[in-house]
């Protein structure tokens, strides 16, 4: 019986190790002497970034590689433009471009001919990238800063035109304008003081993070690159769902004009911008 226990012990220590440095890997394909990636592939690397982008990721390494036809200096080049083109995509869908590594072509893949009639599939599964995704083992613990206000608090303080209110506990699924569950309750709140409070006007800025050059994020969900828009409209319809005149919103993407630096998740943010503020006294 204890010997039975020991083994049972041992085996959950294995295991325990095992999913602790467990490394998440992915590939993606491309027809021949191509470095774009095809729908079909670009689905399944969204569907990869859907399961990793809970992770605390410490690192991600892209190498990409040709089938053995070719020059060894067109292979190189080849293979450096489908791993570009992989890193690209990671950066459009809202993935910290500081944990990518390596991004590294490693030329062709020998040709290893099992039967005559294998000779093509082979080929096509050596033209490929290879995503290698290593978590923080343990995860870290990241807080965003603290405000010495809360959101709450600041609307129903003294406000003025040109007042920005990051909207605190307010964040986005990475790629989505879609609110984190624990974003909703918060959400509610600020739409109840914002009802009381009609003598203000303001508009609904949103951001994005993670991007080269402020270009805004690709919308997952439509394939558009508007992300940062679409989470100020979130905001919109729903303050407006929730008893908000219209007429004293308005609402802007502001792409990656303004990152926090932070954590990458922190910039995947709405801000309210106050444009005009009347003397009503704030309901309490």
């Amino acid at each position: 019986m204890i010997k039975k226990i020991y083994i049972l012990f041992c085996l959950s220590l294995c295991l325990n190790s095992y999913s602790q440095n467990k490394k998440f890997t992915h590939d993606v394909f491309f027809e021949t002497d191509k470095y774009e990636v095809n729908e079909t592939e670009y689905s399944r690397l969204l569907g990869f970034l859907f399961d990793i982008e809970g992770l605390d990721i410490e690192k991600v390494s892209i190498y990409g590689f040709t089938d053995d036809r070719g020059s060894d200096d067109y292979n190189l080049v080849l293979s450096q433009q489908r791993a570009d083109a992989i890193k690209t995509i990671f950066s459009n869908n809202e993935f910290d471009e500081n944990v990518i590594t390596n991004v590294d072509g490693k030329g062709k893949i020998l040709l290893k001919v099992v039967k005559e009639e294998d000779i093509h599939k082979i080929r096509g599964l050596n033209r490929k990238v290879e995503i290698i995704v290593q978590p923080y083992n343990p995860p870290r613990k990241l807080e965003a800063p603290k405000e010495k206000l809360t959101t709450e608090e600041k609307l129903k303080g003294d406000l003025k035109a040109g007042d920005k209110i990051k909207l605190e506990n307010i964040l986005f699924k990475t790629g989505y304008s879609i609110l984190l569950p624990e974003s909703e309750k918060t959400l509610e709140e600020i739409a109840k003081i914002l009802i009381e409070r009609e003598s203000v006007y303001f508009t609904i800025q949103g951001h994005v993070c993670c991007t080269k050059y402020s270009r805004d994020a690709i919308d997952r969900k439509t394939r558009k690159r508007n992300l940062s828009v679409a989470r100020a409209k979130y905001i919109y319809d729903y303050l407006a769902k929730r008893g908000v005149d219209k007429r004293r919103m308005k609402y802007v993407g502001m792409r990656r004009k303004f990152p926090l630096g932070g954590e990458p998740k922190f910039d995947r943010r709405v801000e309210i911008l106050v444009t005009y503020a009347g003397d009503e006294e704030t309901k309490n």
